[in-house]
């Protein structure tokens, strides 16, 4: 299975702080924002993985992350000309995506949980024995500004709605999805909004059409947080300070991930921490080889 990361957009609710700079890089806490994303991935155990973003800000992101040598895994990077919808993903990237499965994250997306490394295992597992698609339910408490999605009581979906006055259920769909290969086809296919986008709405219901889109819920021991607001990207990072203050750990760090993952050795985790010796994130992955 690949990953594609949408990392384009003007991140126009964030203005002025995004006027210069795209949202993605931003820092929650200790680490751009995109970071976060491809945490998820590597957590599925996906190593090759698509970054779609502006003509403006693409190069920002090589020079950022680089071919992913040094973490053991692959980069590839792709220009979205102008913002046509979150499907456009699997046009652009269907020569990254070939013959294989795909997951979207979207750029601005945080998650957090001790289990969700099992979470991602369940959807992968999904797609690869029933094929079709999977998203995500997360609860929340007034589901009116989301997308939902109600389903049976074998999780399959039954519908998908974007923010109704009357919600079937209290479960909110994040920004992450798996799909099988079908999904460049069905993408290509999708007819363009009233606002002129594809989107991944249409995509799912494509999906549902065909009995093939089944739902992971997430519990109460996860954390899906909106960094869409300069106040949701603020309590982001208090939160990341938190609990990396008070457990010790790192949340969404790459590195780490890749070293435990096995995607590189202590050598290789030795030399990334020294890379950045004078900073506590380079301490942080030194200190992991301490045991």
């Amino acid at each position: 299975m690949k990953g594609i990361i949408l990392a384009g957009g003007k991140g126009t609710r964030l203005y002025p702080i995004t006027k210069a700079i795209s949202k993605q890089l931003l820092p929650i806490y200790d680490k751009p924002l995109i970071y976060y994303p491809i945490s998820v991935l590597l957590l599925a155990g996906i190593r090759e993985i698509l970054i779609i973003s502006t003509p403006e800000d693409i190069g920002d992101y090589e020079d950022l992350l680089g071919s992913g040598e040094d973490w053991g895994v692959s980069f590839s990077y792709k220009i979205q000309e102008q913002p046509r919808g979150l499907a456009e993903a699997f046009i652009l990237g269907e020569e990254f995506i070939g013959d294989d499965d795909v997951c979207l994250v979207l750029g601005d997306n945080v998650f957090f949980g001790q289990d969700l490394s099992g979470v991602l295992a369940r959807a992968m597992d999904r797609i690869e024995t029933n094929r079709g698609a999977c998203i995500f339910g997360y609860p929340v408490r007034d589901a009116r500004s989301f997308g939902v999605v109600e389903f049976d009581d074998e999780r399959n979906v039954v519908s998908i709605e974007e923010k109704p006055e009357k919600p079937k259920s209290n479960y909110a769909v994040p920004g992450l999805y798996f799909y099988d290969n079908d999904v460049i086809e069905i993408s290509k296919n999708v007819e363009p909004s009233a606002r002129g986008e594809l989107e991944i709405t249409s995509v799912n219901n494509a999906y549902l059409d065909r009995k093939k889109l089944k739902v992971v819920l997430m519990g109460r021991g996860m954390a899906w947080l909106d960094t869409g607001t300069p106040e949701g990207m603020l309590k982001a990072a208090e939160f990341v300070e938190t609990v990396q203050a008070r457990q010790g750990f790192y949340i969404s760090c790459p590195e780490e991930i890749c070293w435990r993952k096995g995607f590189i050795d202590d050598a290789q985790l030795k030399k990334l921490g020294e890379s950045l010796r004078n900073t506590d994130y380079g301490s942080y992955l030194l200190s992991l080889l301490e045991g």
